[in-house]
């Protein structure tokens, strides 16, 4: 466990928590001025398309990554046209595009490379390595300070808190939502390019994997903050990172014991804070927690007396980020206070 601890973990895990925060910034933008962005999912798997089809032609990946920022771009649009112009639902609209780009992928792939499954490798000295890690962790500050010191800024927080009032004073409601949503699109579309074009050498299918839920929940997590959900981001590339750490290592049956005994107490936590079992008494909630932790040890050092280490399967090693989602959503969604209009068409009073 102690080599598990070391430089490359921590590279890992930034690596890891790159595309995460690039899609969580673009999600920022669009959620911020008002427009629920469920579509990071759809929006990185058009921007990882697109970066390896085109690296793979032309052989620059920069110019790749600019086709990924456009095809983001133009999907974005597309979601802000349904939800801006048709006022439709900002949930099915997203939903329909991660399902849409679910499939397309494969269609055109098989239309020019005759395989469905993914794009042909490509060279490593086209890659980018560390060129959207920089750039993903230089626009936090760059976010913030846009956010909270420019009248854009100040605008687009002004649209998804209270579009009426910020009608009346001037400001096109439907102008800035469309260059929230347009930026979420930018964003995610890098994100989806460093996944096949930087992490890896190839599209695959549906490679984000649930990466564009996992930064939306690190937006959530992060309070629609910059800072902070750099910080969640950090988490989540950390849980991902002891995933691939943690394959094949044998875990000590100490180690084991602790972390499960961790794991089933902050579940059960969780659990009773939101059905309210507990209430709110310091002392009854920190009996309660004592009793609990004692039995939780007792039956798991019950069941695994004996043994010296664990060879934990990997099907189980593998669901650690999602755990980590669920348990952080779970216990914090409540603590977080979404822009008052999210979600919300703004209809302009004639």
């Amino acid at each position: 466990m102690r080599d598990l601890l070391s430089i490359a973990l921590i590279y890992s895990t930034v690596r890891l928590a790159t595309p995460l925060l690039l899609a969580a910034l673009g999600g920022m933008f669009s959620e911020r001025a008002g427009i629920i962005n469920i579509a990071l999912e759809g929006l990185m798997l058009a921007g990882a398309f697109t970066a390896a089809t085109v690296t793979h032609y032309t052989g620059s990946p920069w110019i790749g990554l600019t086709a990924a920022v456009v095809a983001g771009l133009f999907v974005a649009l597309l979601h802000a046209v349904t939800c801006i112009e048709f006022k439709a639902d900002q949930v099915v609209s997203g939903t329909a595009i991660n399902i849409m780009f679910l499939g397309v992928p494969a269609l055109i792939g098989g239309a020019i490379f005759d395989s469905t499954g993914a794009t042909p490798q490509i060279p490593q000295a086209d890659l980018l390595r560390y060129a959207p890690i920089v750039i993903a962790f230089s626009l936090v500050p760059i976010t913030w300070y846009v956010l909270y010191k420019t009248p854009f800024g100040l605008r687009l927080r002004a649209v998804g808190e209270n579009p009426e009032a910020a009608d009346a004073a001037g400001v096109g409601v439907n102008r800035i939502r469309y260059a929230g949503v347009v930026l979420s699109g930018v964003l995610a579309g890098i994100g989806g390019a460093y996944l096949s074009i930087g992490q890896s050498s190839l599209f695959t299918r549906n490679m984000a994997a649930g990466r564009g839920f996992i930064a939306l929940a690190a937006l959530i997590f992060g309070k629609w903050r910059p800072v902070q959900t750099m910080l969640a981001c950090l988490l989540f590339g950390l849980a991902d990172a002891l995933t691939i750490q943690l394959q094949g290592v044998p875990v000590s049956i100490l180690s084991f014991r602790i972390a499960m005994a961790v794991l089933i107490f902050l579940i059960l936590w969780f659990i009773a804070h939101q059905l309210s079992f507990l209430n709110r008494n310091r002392i009854v909630e920190l009996v309660s927690a004592a009793v609990v932790w004692v039995i939780i040890l007792r039956v798991i050092y019950a069941t695994t007396r004996g043994s010296q280490n664990l060879e934990i399967p990997v099907q189980f090693i593998q669901m650690i980020p999602y755990v980590v989602t669920i348990v952080v959503l779970a216990g914090f969604i409540g603590q977080s206070r979404a822009p008052r209009a999210l979600g919300t068409p703004y209809q302009k009073e004639r």
